[in-house]
């Protein structure tokens, strides 16, 4: 009786968990990377990727429930920001900024945990410079919104599935500046069959073929790595910022909802800490 009562709290923890690293994922500025790790479940998931016939015996009763709450966080999250930007897309996407900058100081503890050598600046200036540029050009000066179609579905879902295993990337302000964000989140939301069969597809690519190259290159480069996410974290950060509202109203709610994805962030922040 006793060990059935801690198998289903074992088990109702962990679609718990899948159920915030899920929207995690679909949120930017909260990683899904970073909350596995918080959870204690992102080096278990490396394992199993990349060594599955000693991991799966040791990890297979937690995989399900993850599983199972990951779908619900991801899949639910996507509809309610659907219908959030349709409300206002300048307060949105000001919440979003709010959660992307109060990780930041997090992501730059935790790139500097081995150092900071004069490559890991490099890093951290060249993917900024990089990513600045070519996102700056795209939705600034070439005003370009990108038509969504079966492949660029596909470059959605791989780009959440970078997300998922390289801790702290978050991905999603990319598909904001080419106009995809709201158009997949809609697609997502409404069951879409030409979303799930491109965006889902390429996530579980991105997952499985970079697993085994980003647990090695964190291993041999830790601090080159974290740099060339934190600049990319920034830079895409300050493009997506919004220039045009409809009024005072729409400014002050956008100054509060930054805010308040600050807090959120910084007590996610504190309880990675922990």
């Amino acid at each position: 009786m006793a060990e059935n009562r801690s198998n289903t709290l074992h088990g109702l923890r962990y679609l718990l968990c899948g159920i915030l690293i899920g929207a995690g994922a679909i949120l930017p500025g909260v990683s899904g990377g970073v909350l596995a790790v918080v959870f204690g479940i992102y080096q278990p998931f490396m394992e199993l990727l990349t060594r599955p016939r000693t991991a799966l015996p040791k990890y297979w009763r937690w995989f399900l429930p993850l599983g199972l709450g990951w779908c619900i966080g991801f899949m639910g999250f996507a509809k309610g920001i659907a219908a959030a930007i349709l409300l206002s897309d300048a307060v949105t996407t000001w919440l979003f900024i709010g959660l992307i900058v109060g990780t930041v100081p997090s992501l730059f503890r935790e790139a500097g945990k081995k150092g900071r050598g004069f490559s890991a600046w490099a890093s951290l200036l060249l993917c900024a410079s990089a990513v600045f540029a070519a996102l700056f050009y795209i939705s600034r000066v070439a005003d370009m919104e990108v038509e969504p179609n079966f492949w660029w579905y596909n470059f959605c879902g791989v780009l959440w599935g970078m997300g998922i295993v390289i801790p702290g990337m978050t991905t999603s302000s990319i598909m904001m500046a080419l106009g995809l964000y709201q158009p997949v989140l809609e697609g997502l939301s409404n069951l879409d069959f030409l979303v799930l069969s491109a965006s889902l597809p390429g996530m579980v690519l991105a997952v499985l073929l970079l697993a085994r190259l980003v647990t090695w290159f964190f291993r041999t480069h830790y601090a080159i790595a974290f740099h060339g996410i934190l600049g990319f974290v920034l830079a895409s950060t300050l493009v997506i910022i919004p220039l045009e509202y409809s009024g005072l109203v729409e400014m002050v709610f956008s100054a509060l909802c930054c805010a308040g994805g600050f807090a959120l962030a910084f007590f996610l922040a504190r309880l990675e800490k922990k």
